[in-house]
C-alpha cells in the first residue's frame, strides 16, 4: 500500500483530476506515509473478534498521518458518530440497514412530489413560481399548484441546489459523470426536506461532496453528511439579523484578543473586530483554501482531534448522554478523546463554539501577524493577505499550531 508510488501518483488514482483543470487547482501537500497514516491493515487490526473498535489506537494514527484513501469513507463514519466504536459488526450491519430503509422512505416521499429525484438527472431552473404555480421543466413534472408552505419552500430551493452542484469540485473527473452530480443533488435535496429548519444553504454542497465520492452507497453518504451537519448545521443558520457562524466568530475574536491583543486591537481599528473576513473558512471548513485531498486530510485530523467517544449516543439519544461526569474521567477514558477535546475536558471547557476550526483560523492569522500589522490599512488588505494562503497552507502544521494556540488560550483564560 505504501510502495514507491505512495504519494501524489497514488492519490491521483483515487481522486483523478480532469486534465484541463490540473494547472488551476492548489498543490496537494498530503501524502500517505508508512508508519504514520492509518492503513487498511492497521484499520482491520483495530477491531476485536466481535467487531468492536479500539478507537484510541485509531485516533493516535489519524492524528499522526491521516487516513489512507482506500478506507477513508469507512473511518469517517466512526469519526462523525454514525457508529459506536463499542458496537459489534452485527449491530452496525443492522443499524446500516435500518438507516438505508429510512433514507429510501424519505427519497420516495420526495420523489412523489418531484419526479426527477432518483432519476439520475437534476434541475437547475425553478419548477414553481414564488406563489406556488407549476413551471414546465423538461424531465420534471409538478402537476398542480403548491399551497403547503414547507413543500413550496423546499421546491423553490431545488434549482439552486442544482446550480451549486454544477459548480462543486468541477476539477474532479468524478463529476464529469452526470449520474454522480445527480447523486449529490439527491442527497442535498433530501437532506433539505428532512431538516426543514435549516433547509439548504450554499456551502453545504462543499461539505457533502466528499461523502458522495467516498461512500458508494447513496444512503450511507447521506447519513455521513447528516452526522457532519450535526456539528456544522448552526454555521448555516442565517437570518436577516445574524449569520450562522457569528458565535464562532465571536469566539475567534475572544481567542485573538487573549493570545495576541496587539493584532486584535489593529483589526478593531480597521473595523474588523467582528472577524467577518473569516466567515468562509469557518463556514465550509477551509475547502477553498486547500486542494481537495488536503481538505479531506485536514477534516479527518480535526475530527480525530475533536473526537468524543460519546458522540454516537449524543446524536442517537441527545437527552440521555452527556459529558457531565467529566470530573470522574480516568486516563483510560481520556485516551478515547481526541487531543483537542481532551484538553477541553481537562480544562472544564464545554463551549461548543470553542471548536478546533476557530483555533485553525487563529493560527492562520498568527502566521500572517507581522504582514497584517505592517501592511493592512483596511479590511480589503486583510482579505487580500489571507487570500494568499490558498494552496500555501500545510494542513498538518496548521493543526499543530492550532493546538499550541489552544494551550496558550486556556492558560491565559484561566488567569484572574
Amino acid at each position: 500500500m505504501f510502495g514507491k508510488k505512495a504519494g501524489t501518483e497514488e492519490l491521483e488514482a483515487f481522486y483523478p483530476i480532469r486534465p484541463e483543470c490540473v494547472a488551476e487547482i492548489p498543490k496537494t501537500r498530503f501524502k500517505p506515509r508508512a508508519g504514520k497514516t492509518l492503513s487498511a491493515r492497521r484499520w482491520q487490526a483495530a477491531f476485536s473478534e466481535t467487531g468492536c473498535l479500539d478507537i484510541a489506537k485509531v485516533l493516535r494514527r489519524i492524528q499522526r498521518g491521516g487516513i489512507h484513501p482506500s478506507i477513508k469513507g469507512l473511518v469517517w463514519e466512526f469519526l462523525l458518530g454514525c457508529y459506536n466504536p463499542n458496537s459489534t459488526l452485527e449491530d452496525r450491519n443492522q443499524l446500516r440497514q435500518q438507516r438505508r430503509e429510512r433514507y429510501s422512505m424519505w427519497k420516495t416521499e420526495c420523489q412523489n412530489m418531484v419526479s426527477v429525484i432518483g432519476s439520475g438527472n437534476f434541475i437547475t431552473t425553478p419548477i414553481i413560481t414564488d406563489d406556488g404555480q407549476p413551471i414546465e421543466v423538461e424531465g420534471c413534472r409538478v402537476t398542480s399548484a403548491v399551497s403547503d408552505k414547507k413543500v413550496a419552500q423546499w421546491m423553490l430551493i431545488l434549482h439552486q441546489i442544482g446550480l451549486d452542484v454544477v459548480r462543486t469540485d468541477r476539477a474532479l473527473a468524478f463529476y464529469e459523470d452526470k449520474a454522480n452530480q445527480a447523486k449529490l443533488w439527491d442527497v442535498l435535496s433530501i437532506y433539505s426536506w428532512v431538516d426543514d429548519d435549516i433547509g439548504y444553504v450554499q456551502g453545504m454542497n462543499d461539505i457533502c461532496s466528499p461523502m458522495v465520492i467516498l461512500l458508494e452507497n447513496e444512503a450511507d453518504a447521506f447519513w455521513c453528511f447528516e452526522r457532519a451537519m450535526r456539528r456544522l448545521r448552526e454555521n448555516f443558520r442565517c437570518s436577516t439579523t445574524s449569520i450562522g457562524v457569528q458565535s464562532q466568530l465571536g469566539t475567534l475574536s475572544q481567542v485573538i484578543k487573549t493570545v495576541d491583543p496587539q493584532l486584535h486591537k489593529h483589526l478593531e481599528d480597521l473595523d474588523g473586530g467582528e472577524y467577518l473576513f473569516a466567515f468562509r473558512m469557518l463556514m465550509v471548513l477551509f475547502r477553498r483554501e486547500f486542494s481537495f485531498v488536503d481538505a479531506l486530510y485536514l477534516w479527518e485530523v480535526m475530527w480525530a482531534m475533536e473526537y468524543n467517544p460519546n458522540i454516537f449516543w449524543l446524536y442517537e439519544q441527545p437527552n440521555g448522554a452527556s459529558d457531565s461526569n467529566s470530573g470522574q474521567l480516568n486516563q483510560k477514558m481520556l485516551k478515547q478523546y481526541g487531543k483537542f477535546q481532551r484538553k477541553n475536558m481537562e480544562a472544564g471547557c464545554a463551549d461548543k463554539n470553542n471548536a478546533l476550526a476557530v483555533f485553525l483560523v487563529a493560527s492562520v492569522l498568527e502566521t500572517k501577524n507581522k504582514q497584517i500589522l505592517k501592511e493592512a490599512k483596511g479590511l480589503d488588505d486583510v482579505v487580500s493577505i489571507l487570500g494568499d494562503i490558498t494552496g500555501n497552507l500545510d494542513a498538518k502544521k496548521a493543526c499543530q499550531e492550532a493546538l499550541k494556540l489552544q494551550n496558550k488560550y486556556l492558560k491565559k483564560a484561566k488567569r484572574p
